[in-house]
């Protein structure tokens, strides 16, 4: 069962990142302004983590490690996306939102959620009065938080330089991890994520454990919503005539970074079941074999297709 600490800290963060988050939709959708929009939802993180730090002030070590890792993650990936804006002008993302209240209101929406839920294991220790020795688990954790945080630093600075690079017009990014990995700043995200909630569990007992919703809606949403369906989708409609999209995707995970001569010879049904390469993300395949495997569950991709398109569709109000 959830204390009332737990509950008054769950609803003060709630509030405010539903405050935060509304106040920046007003100045997007007022002023079709779409610069600070990741601003918003990166700098949250820090607003949540110090206050929960704060309020409560017992200082305990793993609450000020567990907040540190959040403000420093947060920080860094704010900085970076709002440096990226400025120097780009626009993000395509937006191109959908930016004159759409209704496109713009469930971005902001599946933004607070994203903030909230993530930072669950970390309202929820800063507002324990436990504090047992540190533990095997807050290592393992932290040890993925950090590494997960440097793979997403790396990917994000290749990716940089690739866009920014003339001889990158036309093509897909496969410098750096990207050789190794299709979106691997999407997998350090997902790993320093599941980090938070594994150095949680010395403090965390009973209805607690429901911190658990946080790693699991940031996995499912990048997974299947706004992440990999998305790019997996944009890069075939881009490149998929092309054979050598065609051998790099089927060479390269798409998000576990594993080199090329492991991956690419690995069976589809091993990759489909333990390396994510979920059949909504294939272009259709030549390969018989692959393509048995796969057609039971071209549903799927469908399903998700017409979801995603009803949902455009009733917040463009039917248009």
């Amino acid at each position: 069962m959830l204390t009332d600490t737990d509950k008054e800290f769950l609803s003060l963060t709630a509030t405010v990142t539903a405050g935060y988050q509304l106040f920046f939709f007003l100045i997007a959708a007022v002023f079709q302004f779409d610069k600070l929009t990741d601003f918003a939802g990166s700098t949250n993180f820090v607003i949540i983590a110090l206050l929960t730090l704060v309020k409560k002030g017992s200082w305990h070590l793993r609450q000020v490690v567990l907040t540190a890792m959040i403000v420093i993650w947060s920080t860094r990936l704010a900085l970076y996306l709002f440096f990226r804006i400025l120097r780009w002008g626009e993000d395509k993302r937006y191109d959908r939102m930016r004159h759409n209240v209704g496109n713009l209101a469930v971005f902001f929406i599946f933004q607070g959620l994203w903030v909230w839920t993530v930072t669950l294991p970390v309202t929820v220790v800063n507002a324990s009065d436990k504090d047992p020795s540190i533990q095997a688990e807050d290592i393992i954790g932290w040890i993925m938080w950090f590494v997960g945080t440097i793979v997403e630093i790396l990917a994000d600075k290749d990716k940089f330089s690739f866009k920014n690079s003339p001889e990158s017009k036309g093509k897909w990014c496969e410098i750096g991890l990207w050789k190794y990995s299709r979106h691997p700043n999407y997998f350090g995200d997902i790993l320093l994520t599941w980090g938070y909630f594994v150095a949680s569990f010395p403090i965390i007992e009973g209805a607690e454990w429901l911190v658990l919703i946080g790693p699991v809606f940031l996995t499912l949403l990048l997974l299947f919503v706004s992440g990999l369906t998305i790019l997996e989708k944009s890069g075939d409609k881009k490149f998929g005539n092309v054979e050598a999209y065609r051998v790099y995707k089927k060479r390269t995970s798409p998000l576990i970074p594993l080199p090329r001569s492991i991956y690419g010879n690995l069976p589809y049904w091993f990759k489909a079941v333990f390396l994510f390469e979920f059949p909504i993300y294939n272009l259709r395949s030549k390969d018989k074999t692959e393509v048995e495997f796969v057609l039971p569950y071209l549903w799927i991709h469908e399903v998700v297709d017409e979801v995603l398109k009803l949902c455009w569709h009733v917040s463009d109000g039917g248009k």
